[in-house]
């Protein structure tokens, strides 16, 4: 439950360390995302998450949701704290092949005058914003950084879901195909036992498009646009590579 207030949930997956941690229980602890679940879970119980670039900490014992979207990370009562424990589960790792090499450069004292801080004025001018959240972006100013607008292209991310869905019901196979999926506790029609199920009728065709539609992303994200397109993408309505 939500230490702060026992009435509410923790959010998920990762409710428990970051109810631990908000509690005073432990002085950090190490959360679990695929999808926002280091991110939330921090929200909800006042604490802060640390969600790492993908490869930069080894998953080594963790269980698996989705291969190439699963990250882990330390959840803390400060910045400072999560930086610690950050330098200390980064990789590399052989036995997890997808992290990597990385340098981690983080002065706590220097000045934060001067430093652009994005936001997206559609999303803070509506629903689901919270005077907190606008109270946040003014803090921004007040301590000298400077807000600078910023904009994503208004294309359909929720199809990548796709890429986890099919990732995950290949993670968990074994416990679908043996109905051992039946004996856990929410069988509501969007909770993950059907998934599992569901994702064995998922077409191969789709899974490749989405994959298409990632890496597309990918270049737009980093200011590359591709030069060269090919074939029309029906998630999108648009060419991709």
């Amino acid at each position: 439950m939500n230490p702060w207030l026992l009435e509410e949930g923790s959010s998920g997956s990762s409710a428990g360390p970051g109810a631990a941690v908000g509690a005073g229980l432990v002085g950090f602890a190490i959360g679990s995302e695929t999808g926002g679940s280091i991110v939330s879970p921090s929200m909800r119980c006042g604490v802060t998450g640390l969600r790492p670039t993908f490869g930069r900490v080894p998953r080594t014992g963790a269980m698996t949701l989705c291969w190439s979207l699963d990250k882990l990370g330390p959840m803390a009562r400060s910045v400072e704290d999560t930086v610690l424990v950050l330098k200390a589960i980064s990789g590399p790792d052989g036995r997890d092949l997808a992290s990597v090499p990385s340098q981690l450069a983080f002065d706590a004292g220097a000045d934060v005058k001067g430093l652009r801080v994005g936001y997206f004025p559609g999303w803070m001018n509506e629903a689901p914003a919270t005077d907190v959240d606008r109270a946040a972006l003014k803090a921004v100013s007040t301590l000298g950084m400077t807000p600078v607008e910023v904009a994503i292209p208004d294309w359909p991310y929720d199809s990548l879901n796709l890429i986890l869905f099919a990732e995950a019901g290949a993670a968990f196979e074994d416990l679908t195909l043996t109905h051992r999926v039946d004996e856990l506790k929410a069988q509501v029609p969007d909770a993950w036992p059907n998934c599992f199920r569901q994702s064995r009728f998922l077409s191969a065709v789709d899974l490749v498009q989405a994959d298409r539609f990632r890496r597309r992303l990918r270049r737009k994200w980093r200011g590359s646009s591709p030069k060269s397109i090919s074939c029309l993408c029906r998630h999108c309505g648009t060419r991709c590579l």
